[in-house]
């Protein structure tokens, strides 16, 4: 948390969040250009944000592109939001809100540090026992790239062809496409029919979980894209992410999950 307080203390570095929450996804050039600073300062920032979780990038091919990433921001929350006055909680969920809403790139990104193993993690995303647990669904797959998946919640079963596993390579790295958003699923989570419709005819997303050790913990980092333009899924999952892996990483180091995602998490 020191690390955290220390990036945020920097006037440049917050200009750099700033930059990022205006629009997530850029470039070393593009972050350069809004700053009257030379490249290799930008990148010495930058590389004190990346070491205090506050940004993370994914290459795509051989552009690296910068993400702001809202977990320290929430656990600055957990940690400290019941010694503040109702104003400054106020003010803090608006920060948070604001960081983890969608910022002009199809991308969803966030990362979070996790007192566990990769086997472990592996495990805790793919195996019904424990996604049940913190998820509250399962999955029936057999995690080859190429093999559909079926998701099943409360005894209800979404299958479609293109539900699939994209990639699989355990314990470092798994993707699969998004769910399908039948009107059987929008009733069990209470979406209205005029929201499920405007989220069936959207082109389907994906969902990766790249799984790396850092130390004595693992660092995951999901990155969930293939929005259109205005999705209203990206809306819903970019609610949804952060409190649905808050509930991972306290399964994971504590053994008890915290309360069950509501379903409106999602669709808010």
């Amino acid at each position: 948390m020191d690390e955290v307080f220390k990036a945020l203390a920097d006037p440049s570095r917050r200009r750099l969040l700033d930059s990022l929450n205006a629009r997530n996804g850029q470039r070393l050039t593009e972050l350069c250009a809004g700053l009257d600073m030379a490249r290799q300062s930008v990148s010495k920032h930058l590389a004190v944000l990346e070491a205090a979780a506050l940004v993370t990038t994914i290459r795509r091919g051989r552009e690296k592109l910068h993400y702001l990433n809202a977990a320290p921001i929430q656990e600055i929350a957990d940690r400290w939001i019941h010694h503040y006055d109702r104003r400054r909680v106020e003010a803090l969920a608006d920060l948070k809100q604001a960081l983890e809403a969608p910022m002009g790139e199809p991308a969803f990104v966030y990362t979070t540090f996790i007192e566990t193993t990769p086997e472990k993690l592996w495990q805790a995303l793919t195996e019904p026992a424990f996604t049940r647990r913190y998820w509250g669904i399962a999955f029936e797959a057999d995690w080859q790239p190429g093999s559909t998946m079926v998701w099943e919640q409360d005894g209800h079963r979404v299958t479609d062809p293109e539900q699939v596993v994209l990639e699989a390579d355990p314990p470092r790295k798994l993707a699969y496409t998004w769910h399908t958003p039948t009107p059987e699923w929008a009733a069990l989570n209470g979406i209205e029919d005029d929201v499920r419709a405007v989220l069936a005819a959207e082109s389907r997303s994906r969902v990766t979980f790249e799984i790396e050790p850092y130390g004595a913990t693992v660092k995951l980092t999901v990155v969930h894209d293939g929005f259109p333009t205005g999705s209203t899924m990206r809306t819903m999952v970019s609610s949804g992410w952060p409190h649905l892996l808050s509930d991972l990483k306290t399964l994971m180091e504590t053994g008890r999950p915290m309360p069950k995602v509501p379903a409106e998490a999602w669709s808010s």
